[in-house]
């Protein structure tokens, strides 16, 4: 007998997607310097119209597999990352030929906003920017559940927002309040019944409702 091959699995393309042009690293209408939210930061260097699309996350394209163990031994109490998911097979690390969107700080009301199209990471601001003005997006880091219990305390934000969450982290979700037990209904009084006239057609005085009240004698 003769052993069947197996088949070879056919591993992912991680290289640049072509569709949507060319890369995009930086932007003249930023510049990266240092930043009072956290280390470095990208500032506007123009003013920047909203919608516009002012550059794209670049990096080292890796399963999701190569960057576990890539920093598998990462300490769980640093919070610096520059891994960015992208699907469920592929994985941008900026630490590696990143591009100046990887120095994009976070921020709970940012002015841009990251949107994934043919498979890359882009760009976009959300609002009108001016010159000096810090850019930030939500990173909305996801939560699991082996997270140790200061996880918001290693993400703490310090975005310096009214809307800060204080956390880099996805908002944590909301506990359902229980619900009160509805009260029960209370039962409906029975209808007063309504005697027969007599032969007469005559309707009598309703039944007495005191103890020993009697229905008076015509004279």
């Amino acid at each position: 007998m003769t052993n069947k091959s197996k088949k070879k699995v056919k591993e992912f393309d991680q290289s640049q997607p072509k569709r949507g042009g060319p890369p995009l690293p930086t932007s003249p209408l930023v510049e990266v310097r240092n930043s009072e939210v956290h280390g470095r930061g990208v500032f506007a260097v123009a003013d920047i119209k909203k919608g516009t699309r002012i550059f794209e996350y670049l990096g080292d394209r890796v399963s999701h597999d190569t960057a576990d163990k890539r920093y598998e031994d990462h300490d769980e109490n640093d919070n610096h990352t520059f891994l960015f998911i992208v699907d469920r097979n592929t994985v941008i690390d900026a630490a590696v030929n990143g591009s100046d969107a990887r120095f994009i700080n976070h921020h709970c009301d940012g002015n841009c906003t990251s949107v994934i199209e043919n498979r890359r990471v882009f760009i976009d601001a959300v609002r009108a920017i001016a010159p000096g003005e810090e850019l930030g997006y939500d990173y909305e880091i996801g939560r699991d559940k082996d997270d140790p219990p200061n996880v918001d305390e290693i993400y703490a934000c310090r975005c310096g927002s009214p809307k800060c969450r204080g956390s880099m982290l996805e908002a944590a979700p909301k506990k359902k309040a229980a619900k009160p037990k509805p009260k029960p209904k209370p039962k409906p009084k029975p209808a007063a019944r309504r005697r027969k006239p007599d032969k007469k057609g005559r309707n009598p005085r309703p039944e007495a409702k005191r103890r020993g009240e009697r229905s008076r004698r015509r004279a």
